[in-house]
């Protein structure tokens, strides 16, 4: 993928890492329709080459929110709820599905806050990377409103039920420490270096065998839905397809000579 930009979203690739960039920093993030289109389409995009997908957020926040550009249209009854409820389904909601069923491993870089939507997009991705200036929330309560855009499914299957409902009720914004204990910060690192860390960690994750990745991350969200013994036999046929590629070749031979694997995602 060459690099490309356009008003809302950035996208950049080096050595098998898909950075998208959420650049709307004049309305912190937030998902509005044509932020939304350029994330859908940057993950359209992906090609052969990418390993691992990171999402982060320009200027001072990971991401906001929902448009509430859209909420004010509704109150003011430019927007009918019919049209309001479609706009949660395809553009929040419609994001945050995408970028869950992204086959490829996927890293929230979460410095300042990630707050309601913004927070469901950032529990879409496999690993979340806390800068210490990152916050993480879900307080649709402060709108008078339900949780949305996937925070019912997501966040209870990182936190626990008890935690989820906390939150939620609460509308607690958790710091990065915070957010560590309750199992949402994957690593925190402090924010003079959060980039540099951050590389380092992704850098190892797009190293490593893809299409193993690939498989891993679609058997630990079938777990969620099959017994164990249904889980066992979704491992081995899957370990029966990776038998014979060459990275499974190549991480046979790096172990007889004692050495680091040179995976090269085939």
């Amino acid at each position: 993928m060459s690099d490309e930009t356009d008003n809302s979203v950035l996208v950049s690739s080096s050595d098998g890492v898909v950075t998208v960039r959420l650049n709307r920093p004049d309305v912190r993030n937030a998902l509005t329709t044509d932020l939304t289109a350029g994330v859908r389409d940057a993950l359209d995009g992906l090609d052969d080459d990418a390993r691992c997908v990171v999402f982060e957020g320009a200027g001072d926040a990971f991401c906001a929110g929902g448009d509430v550009n859209a909420m004010m249209r509704l109150q003011g009854g430019e927007l009918t709820t019919e049209e309001a409820v479609r706009h949660v389904i395809d553009d929040t909601g419609g994001v945050v599905k995408r970028v869950f069923d992204c086959s490829l491993p996927t890293v929230a870089k979460i410095a300042g806050p990630a707050i309601g939507a913004g927070a469901a997009l950032a529990l879409a991705c496999d690993v979340r990377l806390f800068s210490t200036d990152g916050r993480i929330g879900f307080g649709f309560e402060k709108l008078g409103l339900a949780v949305d855009s996937g925070v019912s499914y997501l966040l209870p299957r990182e936190v626990g039920a008890g935690v989820a409902k906390e939150l939620v009720y609460t509308g607690e914004v958790l710091d990065a420490e915070r957010a560590s204990e309750v199992g949402l910060a994957n690593r925190v690192f402090d924010a003079d270096s959060f980039d540099a860390e951050s590389e380092a960690f992704v850098s190892d994750i797009a190293a490593g065998p893809t299409a193993a990745l690939r498989t891993s991350k679609r058997l630990l969200r079938r777990g969620f839905e099959v017994s164990l013994e249904t889980a066992i036999e979704h491992e081995a046929a899957a370990q029966g397809a990776l038998f014979g590629t060459d990275d499974h070749a190549e991480g046979v031979e790096a172990f007889l000579e004692r050495r680091d694997p040179a995976f090269e995602g085939r």
